[in-house]
C-alpha cells in the first residue's frame, strides 16, 4: 500500500489530465459497446421492411455513427497525446525527485554504492513508468467497462453459455495471478541485473586511462561479459515467462471461442437459441476478450514499471543521516574559531578512525595536520563541514555546535581544495565560477591570476572558454589543481581546508601557488593537510595524527627539537632530497 500511496500522490499536480482521459476512455468504451446494439436494432427493426424506410433511417444511422467516431477520434487523441505526456511528466517529476535525493545524501551513502547503479535507477528504472502511469489507470477503466458491459449483455443473450464463459474466464485469472508473482521476482531481477551492467560499464569508462597503462582490456571486457550475460539470463527467463504466459492466454481463449460454438451449435440444434443471436453473441465476445487481452498486458507492464518504481521509492525512502535540526539557524559569517572536543568517529561498524581528539583553531590561525596515510587527517577535515557527523563528541565553530548550524550556510562559510581534484564537465569559466554563483569575469579572472593559472589560460585558443573534457582531461594535474584552487579564491570564504592542496603541483608552481595560499590565509581559520612538510613551517600549529591520535603538537620549531616523529618524517623528506 505504501508503494501504491507514493505511486498515486504523482498523479496530484495533474488530476484535470488524468480526469479528462479517463472520462475518454469511458466514451471510447460505451461507443465500443453501443455499435453491436446498433446493429442488432438495425437488423431486428430497420432492414426488414421496405427500400425506402430503409434509405430513409439510415440517414439518420450515418450521422449518429460519424458523430460517435468523431468523438471517439477526439477521445482517442486526447489518450494518445497528453495521457502519454502526463505519463512523462510524472516521470520526470520522478526522476527530479530522485536526483534531488541523491543530493541529499551524505557520503556514507556513496561510499557504499556504486555510482553505475545509481544511474541506473534514475535512468533505466523509470523508463516504463510512462507506461503505467498513463496506461495503468486508463487501461483498467477500459476494461472494467467492456468486460462488465459486454458480460450483462451476454447473460442477457445466453445465461448458460456465459456462464460456461466465466468459469474460463475465472481459470485465466487463477493462472494470470500465479504467474505475475514469478514474473514480479523476475522483472526485479532484471533491474538489479542492467544495473550492474551499468556499474560494469562506468566503472571501466572511468578507469580507462588505468585500464590501457595496465594493457587491462581483456580483463575488462571478461568482467563485462560476466554482467552483460547475467542480465541476457535474466532477459531470456523473462521472456520464457511471457511466451508461456501470453500462449496460455491465448489457449484458454481458444478453449472459450470452442466451447461457445459447441454448445450455441447445440441449443440451435435444440431450438432454444436463433442463429442470428449466436453470431451477435460471438461478436460480443470479441468485444469481451479485447479488454482481456488489454488485462494480460497490462499486468506486464504493470510488473515493469512496478519493480522500476519498487527500486526508486527504496532510494527516496532513505532518510539522510545528516540533516538539520529543528532549532538550526543559519549563518551569515563566521569568526572562523574551530573547536574538536574530544571527537571520535568511525564509519557505520568499523574501527574507529579517530579516537578522543581535541584541539582548537584560533580564529584567523593556520593549523597543519601531518602524518601516515589513514591515519584520519582527512577524515578530520571531512567532519568540519558536516560530511560526516561525529561519533563522539562535538565540533564547535564560534562556540556554537555545527549540528545547530545548517548544512548549507555552514559550508557556504567554508572553501575547501581537495587532494582529489574534480573537474565537472564544461569550460574552464564553468569550473571557476563554480565557486561564486553569478561572479563577473573580472572576478574569475582575478581568482585565476592569484591562482597562478591565468597566463595559462590565455594562452590557450579559447581561453576561458576551453573545454575541459571529461573530469579534466584536457588538463594536466597541476593545471586542474590550480583551477580548483581559483575556484576557493572566488568564494572568498572566512574558513580554508587545504587538502595536499599543492600534491600535484611541480616545484615552481608549487612556489607561487604557496605564496598566494599564504596571502589568501591572511586573517582566515585555515586547516592544512601537507605531506610536503617544507610548506606548512609557518603554520600557527602543527599536530602530528597517527591511527586516530594526536601524537604530538607545536609549531615547526618547538616539533624539530623534540625530535619526535614529526621531526622523523622531516628529516626523511629532507633526505631525500
Amino acid at each position: 500500500m505504501s508503494v501504491f500511496k507514493k505511486f498515486i500522490s504523482y498523479y496530484k499536480p495533474y488530476k484535470v489530465l488524468f480526469w479528462v482521459d479517463m472520462a475518454c476512455a469511458l466514451l471510447l468504451s460505451a461507443i465500443d459497446l453501443a455499435f453491436p446494439q446498433i446493429l442488432d436494432y438495425l437488423t431486428e427493426n430497420i432492414f426488414n421492411r421496405s427500400a425506402d424506410e430503409i434509405i430513409s433511417v439510415l440517414k439518420y444511422v450515418a450521422v449518429t455513427l460519424l458523430a460517435m467516431y468523431i468523438i471517439k477520434f477526439w477521445c482517442q487523441y486526447f489518450i494518445t497525446g497528453w495521457g502519454h505526456i502526463m505519463g512523462a511528466r510524472m516521470e520526470s517529476n520522478m526522476r527530479q525527485d530522485l536526483f534531488d535525493h541523491y543530493q541529499k545524501l551524505s557520503f556514507s551513502y556513496y561510499d557504499k554504492n556504486n555510482t553505475g547503479e545509481m544511474m541506473s535507477k534514475i535512468v533505466n528504472d523509470l523508463f516504463d513508468v510512462t507506461e503505467l502511469a498513463h496506461h495503468g489507470p486508463e487501461n483498467i477503466v477500459i476494461a472494467l467497462i467492456k468486460i462488465i458491459g459486454s458480460f450483462a449483455i451476454l447473460m442477457f443473450l445466453n445465461v448458460y453459455m456465459t456462464l460456461i464463459l466465466m468459469a474460463i474466464c475465472a481459470v485465466m485469472i487463477f493462472y494470470c495471478i500465479y504467474k505475475n508473482r514469478q514474473m514480479k521476482h523476475l522483472f526485479m531481477e532484471n533491474r538489479k541485473k542492467i544495473a550492474g551492467v551499468n556499474a560494469s560499464v562506468q566503472d571501466s569508462l572511468a578507469g580507462i586511462r588505468v585500464v590501457k597503462s595496465f594493457t587491462g582490456e581483456a580483463v575488462e571486457q571478461d568482467k563485462f561479459r560476466v554482467s552483460n550475460n547475467k542480465f541476457l539470463v535474466t532477459k531470456e527467463n523473462n521472456y520464457f515467462c511471457m511466451g508461456k504466459y501470453h500462449a496460455t492466454n491465448g489457449f484458454f481463449q481458444g478453449i472459450l471461442y470452442t466451447s461457445v460454438l459447441v454448445v450455441g451449435g447445440y441449443f440451435i440444434a435444440k431450438g432454444s437459441l436463433e442463429a442470428t443471436d449466436l453470431a451477435l453473441y460471438a461478436l460480443y465476445i470479441g468485444i469481451f476478450l479485447k479488454p482481456v487481452d488489454m488485462l494480460i498486458d497490462f499486468t506486464e507492464l504493470l510488473q515493469k514499471g512496478y519493480s522500476g518504481f519498487v527500486r526508486f521509492k527504496e532510494v527516496v525512502d532513505i532518510v539522510p543521516d545528516i540533516q538539520d535540526s529543528a532549532d538550526s539557524v543559519d549563518i551569515s559569517s563566521t569568526e572562523g574559531e574551530i573547536v574538536f572536543d574530544n571527537v571520535s568517529f568511525n564509519y557505520g561498524d568499523e574501527e574507529k578512525v579517530l579516537e578522543n581528539i581535541s584541539f582548537t583553531i584560533e580564529s584567523g590561525k593556520t593549523v597543519a595536520l601531518v602524518g601516515p596515510s589513514g591515519g584520519g587527517k582527512t577524515t578530520i577535515c571531512s567532519l568540519i563541514p558536516r560530511f560526516y557527523d561525529v561519533t563522539n563528541g562535538s565540533i564547535t565553530l564560534d562556540g556554537r555546535n555545527i549540528k545547530d548550524i545548517t548544512q548549507k550556510s555552514l559550508r557556504q562559510n567554508i572553501g575547501i581544495v581537495q587532494q582529489d581534484v574534480y573537474m565537472f564537465y564544461g569550460t574552464i569559466r564553468d569550473n571557476i565560477a563554480y565557486g561564486k554563483a553569478g561572479a563577473t569575469d573580472e572576478e574569475i579572472i582575478e581568482a585565476a591570476k592569484k591562482a597562478n593559472i591565468h597566463d595559462f589560460i590565455v594562452s590557450l585558443p579559447d581561453g576561458y572558454n576551453t573545454f575541459v573534457g571529461e573530469r579534466g582531461t584536457r588538463l594536466s594535474g597541476g593545471q586542474k589543481q590550480r583551477i580548483s584552487i581559483a575556484r576557493v579564491f572566488l568564494k572568498n570564504p572566512p574558513v580554508l581546508i587545504l587538502d595536499e592542496a599543492t600534491s600535484a603541483l611541480d616545484n615552481e608552481s608549487e612556489r607561487y601557488i604557496q605564496h598566494s595560499l599564504e596571502q589568501l590565509s591572511e586573517g582566515r581559520t585555515t586547516l592544512v593537510i601537507a605531506h610536503r612538510l617544507s610548506t606548512i613551517r609557518n603554520a600557527d600549529k602543527i599536530y602530528v595524527i597517527e591511527d586516530g591520535r594526536i601524537k604530538e603538537e607545536g609549531s615547526h620549531t618547538e616539533l624539530l627539537e623534540t625530535n619526535g616523529l614529526y621531526a622523523k618524517y622531516y628529516n626523511m623528506q629532507f633526505e631525500d632530497r
